[in-house]
């Protein structure tokens, strides 16, 4: 997926997960494209965006901050495209849905929360 993001959108998308990870509380989609106030399409954007940080901060050795982005929907959990990337960056092993991947959200989410995230990423 290609990243297209202005770096005004780039800088707001870390300033919203930075300021939910020091409230530890986690963003839907729907919400964060909201407050981002992102052009169409929104959901596109955000996705490339979000793939792009979890990129990022594997290749740093840094829990995947995109965790912190879960669906509206009753599970609580981000999209199974998260997982999908989360795999192809060697970081999950399982099935996009189920208990194996709630628990390893869950964990991840908490390595994000306890992580003090330093260098800004371009």
């Amino acid at each position: 997926m290609i990243l297209r993001i202005s770096r005004q959108h780039w800088q707001a998308l870390i300033d919203e997960l930075d300021d939910a990870r020091r409230q530890r509380h986690l963003l839907t989609y729907r919400s964060l494209i909201e407050r981002l106030q992102l052009p169409t399409p929104a959901m596109t954007t955000l996705t490339a965006a979000l793939e792009h940080l979890a990129m990022l901060d594997a290749q740093a050795g840094q829990p995947l901050r995109s965790a912190l982005v879960i669906s509206q929907g009753a599970s609580r959990l981000p999209r199974p495209g998260f997982f999908e990337h989360a795999t192809r960056l060697g970081r999950f092993n399982g099935a996009p849905d189920g208990t194996a991947a709630a628990a390893w959200h869950a964990a991840e989410v908490a390595r994000v929360f306890d992580f003090e995230f330093r260098a800004p990423l371009q």
